[in-house]
């Protein structure tokens, strides 16, 4: 039975991080993107550091591989600094709603570079699902008042940079997600900042600073926490699902909160994109494969036929991590390309 405390978590994940797009709307009016970027990312480090220190221990940099490092300075790079400035500029030039509802092509980027880079399988579905959430963002960057093609791509190039982003991250098993959150937040707010500084734009108000280092610290740190949550009781692809209605929530935030006007095309494209991510959710694989043997850490369950494990403490329903040995393993069962199933796979 679906735990309806761990849905709300996930639900109250999706509305938080669907915020922060018609909340950066309103900063833009005081703060320049780049400094927005980095105070939102500080914020990010902030809400993710009650669960890194409940954890009563930090990393040493002899924990984490050379791999996991260089992972983690393409995600800060990718998704800390290049993505956020342009979703930001993006902000700048078009409605939140209708940049709300682009936000959804980080979902096709993830899929479509995971096909193209990542040896992730993609059925017809998923291509036939990535091609509806691309037509109907077209669709309402069309539409007058809409924002135009310009603000369209520099989501894109946000979207694409974030899921370069997800994929590294994915891979990173020296550190949890809350870990790995922490450093990218602490690292990327600090080059945000930095550049700003270079480029000599002026200074934000000290409270919109710190309005933004609010805004970053809920509708991204805790959102964060909040998903991690989620996905211990629902498991990953539930909470992800659950998850994709961010986009949602904030174009309808930007309606009822800056009273941004509802445009046909925009309801056509709400229409068009869920068609589009059931489709995308749908396209899982099954065949036979192996899993080598391997030692690392990451949130895990022990109901989900890959973590069969014993050691006293949490029931096998309950979400935990340490660190835990996979022997080698044969079998076929119904997947995605998850940390799991990084295996070549030809369709």
């Amino acid at each position: 039975m679906i735990s309806k405390r761990a849905l709300a978590q996930a639900v109250a994940a999706a509305l938080l991080f669907g915020a922060a797009t018609p909340a950066g709307k309103l900063l833009l009016e005081g703060i320049e993107p780049t400094r927005l970027a980095g105070w939102l990312y500080l914020g990010a480090a902030l809400g993710v550091l009650p669960l890194v220190v409940r954890r009563g221990r930090w990393r040493s940099r002899e924990a984490a591989s050379r791999r996991d490092w260089c992972r983690l300075a393409g995600a800060i790079g990718c998704g800390g600094v290049l993505a956020p400035i342009a979703l930001l500029t993006s902000l700048e030039q078009a409605p939140a709603g209708s940049v709300s509802l682009w936000l959804n092509l980080e979902l096709v980027a993830t899929a479509v570079l995971g096909r193209l880079v990542f040896r992730d399988p993609l059925g017809r579905a998923g291509w036939i699902g990535a091609a509806g959430v691309l037509a109907a963002s077209i669709l309402t960057a069309l539409d007058p008042g809409g924002g135009g093609i310009g603000a369209v791509a520099l989501v894109t190039v946000a979207c694409v940079a974030w899921g370069f982003d997800n994929h590294w991250t994915a891979l990173i098993a020296s550190w949890t997600p809350a870990e790995t959150t922490f450093w990218k937040g602490l690292t990327a707010g600090a080059v945000n900042l930095g550049l700003a500084g270079i480029a000599a734009v002026p200074s934000a108000a000290p409270h919109v600073a710190a309005t933004a280092l609010l805004v970053g610290s809920v509708s991204y740190g805790a959102s964060i926490a909040l998903y991690i949550g989620s996905a211990q009781a629902l498991g990953a692809t539930r909470a992800q699902i659950v998850f994709s209605t961010a986009p949602f929530f904030g174009a309808v935030l930007s309606w009822l909160v800056l009273g941004e006007p509802v445009a046909s095309s925009q309801i056509l494209g709400v229409g068009l994109i869920g068609f589009s991510l059931m489709l995308l959710f749908r396209d899982v694989h099954a065949h036979t494969h192996r899993h080598e043997a391997i030692e690392h850490e990451h949130w895990h369950r022990h109901d989900d036929d890959h973590h069969e494990h014993a050691h006293d403490g949490a029931p096998p329903e309950q979400g935990h991590s340490h660190p835990h040995r996979h022997a080698a393993i044969v079998h076929r069962h119904a997947h995605w390309h998850d940390l799991h199933h990084r295996h070549r796979h030809e369709p």
